[in-house]
């Protein structure tokens, strides 16, 4: 006499697990003694042995004379064999007391080969398939109902999930609390969150995967997983090709051959879910089981995959709302010294500004105020900040209007750049522009300096037009953007020969503006370091 075990209904023992074989294994009674034997034989005889083998007390076991006891692991299941009688047909009709105990929550999971089971699977796509169940239905098979429940659970966790992470703007504490609930709904026994490193404007850096939070379901496997790695071949594979993915055995499966990390480590089953939206893949969610004869299921790959999915939101909301942060904070240095379009241009690309500098054409613009030291020893330091604050308020507002950069303040004076770090056919006309504005500015300035008790001032403007290095200069600490070289020094000798009121140019800048100026022409300058004189201009302006 002989009793059939596996996961298709017509055997005596039915066993609902996806990792027992329709027909697994056979008991059969010889002289009074049961044997259990791995497999089934065929129609002609042949004995054909299961894909996932028989355990009996821990040990792999072809055929095996059970005793009072024994323990038998087939797939999740485990089942005892007590001898309750001489014959097996006593223990046969004593099935409904139980003889073989299955485990209380049997576990579904898929056959399909051994990492082959690739899915990209979003929240709402599980959460939207529909059920087969009509609530008009006069019966729901065990099947449906196990569907249903499971589908509650995800819904059940995932709403929860929601509720979590619309509070929480620290990513460490995000895949914290997105573990927890896939140790909550799923068999893992370690997660791994994984995020990826990226530019400061959003691009993933790829293949830059680095550990954010890490978690092992109790503590002796804590201290288990401090020495163990996860697999850098799947966790690219996910990346690259945005699948989540189930891995049933990674030993066996050709596409991972080489993963040292998980076959030395054992691990037969793994789950790797992209953190995915629309626009980046923000890293990964690793999860494993240690355990050689367990293996997650397709639903646990879909649980897994929406915790993911929706992880992944919250991680992007956040480091947006990060990066719009730190974009405020530097537009707001940024723009006290360039116009908006350099400052939008900086914070696109803010790689091309770096330490180190080009060689262009370039229209430099030196203002000081004339007699302002006579003046600042009258007047009370604040007075004297209070007027500098508006004058250089006034006179910003002229130069960025105009596409000016300005460079720095030096004491009551300042020098801006045009044509840095965007050169344009207009930079030696738009500096002229600004020189003109300034000069007409400080007219209706005085007057309301005088209404608020301020001194009358005059401003001295020396331009130059010529090549000049652009860059930022300094230490990687501390750096500035500014312009050096003769055509900074040769603006900064006109603005000091200039007057009060007076516009000075080079013959360069002169030339650049085009025609659309009056120039008065003075005597060439004899500069230092220079061997010829340099041709002087004066702008009229008024």
């Amino acid at each position: 006499m002989s009793y059939s075990i596996g996961r298709a209904k017509e055997n005596d023992i039915v066993l609902n697990d996806r990792r027992v074989s329709r027909r697994h294994a056979q008991i059969v009674e010889e002289d009074g003694k049961f044997k259990m034997i791995d497999g089934f034989f065929t129609a002609n005889g042949e004995l054909t042995r299961s894909v996932n083998r028989v355990f009996v007390n821990g040990q792999p076991s072809l055929e095996k004379i059970l005793e009072q006891d024994d323990k038998i692991v087939i797939g999740e299941s485990t089942l005892e064999f007590h001898r309750l009688g001489q014959t097996l047909s006593k223990i046969s009709s004593a099935k409904n007391e139980i003889p073989f105990v299955e485990p209380s929550k049997p576990l579904n999971f898929d056959d399909q080969p051994l990492g082959h089971t690739q899915l990209q699977i979003s929240a709402n796509e599980i959460i939207g398939v529909r059920s087969k169940t009509s609530i008009e239905a006069s019966y729901v098979t065990p099947e449906e109902i196990k569907i249903l429940r499971r589908k509650a659970q995800i819904l059940d966790l995932l709403y929860e999930m929601s509720k979590t992470l619309g509070t929480v703007f620290d990513l460490k504490e995000i895949f914290v609390k997105a573990t927890d609930l896939i140790f909550r709904g799923t068999p893992a026994e370690r997660v791994v969150a994984l995020i990826a490193d990226e530019t400061t404007d959003g691009k993933i850096l790829d293949y830059s995967l680095y550990p954010i939070a890490i978690k092992a379901r109790d503590e002796n496997l804590e201290k288990l997983t401090e020495k163990l790695t996860i697999s850098r071949t799947i966790t690219q594979k996910v990346m690259h090709d945005k699948v989540a993915l189930l891995s049933q055995d990674a030993r066996t499966d050709e596409q991972f051959r080489g993963a040292e990390s998980i076959v030395s480590q054992g691990v037969r089953s793994t789950i790797c879910a992209p953190l995915l939206t629309e626009s980046n893949v923000h890293g990964v969610i690793y999860a494993d089981r240690f355990d050689p004869f367990s293996t997650f299921s397709a639903e646990d790959l879909e649980l897994i995959s929406a915790v993911a999915a929706q992880t992944a939101v919250t991680v992007e909301t956040v480091k947006a709302h990060n990066r719009l942060a730190r974009e405020e904070v530097a537009r707001a240095n940024y723009s006290r010294f360039m116009p908006e379009y350099v400052v939008k241009q900086m914070l696109e690309n803010p790689d091309s500004f770096k330490l180190g500098g080009i060689n262009q054409t370039i229209t430099v613009l030196f203002a000081d105020i004339r007699g302002f030291t006579s003046l600042s020893e009258k007047a009370n330091p604040e007075k004297v900040v209070g007027l500098l604050n508006k004058y250089f308020t006034a006179m910003s507002e002229i130069i960025f209007a105009h596409g000016g950069t300005l460079d720095k303040y030096i004491g009551d004076g300042l020098m801006a750049l045009f044509g840095a770090p965007t050169a344009s056919p207009e930079d030696a006309m738009n500096a002229l522009k600004t020189a003109v504005a300034m000069q007409q500015r400080i007219v209706t300035l005085n007057s309301e300096l005088e209404a608020e008790g301020y001194n009358r001032i005059q401003t001295g403007i020396g331009l130059h037009t010529g090549v000049a290095t652009v860059g930022y200069v300094g230490s990687e600490q501390r750096s500035e953007y500014t312009a050096i070289g003769d055509t900074v020094n040769l603006a900064a000798r006109l603005e000091s020969n200039a007057r009060g009121g007076q516009i000075l140019v080079s013959d360069a800048t002169a030339s650049a503006s085009g025609g659309a100026f009056s120039f008065t022409m003075h005597e060439p300058l004899t500069v230092k370091n220079r061997l010829q004189p340099v041709s002087l201009f004066e702008v009229k302006w008024n």
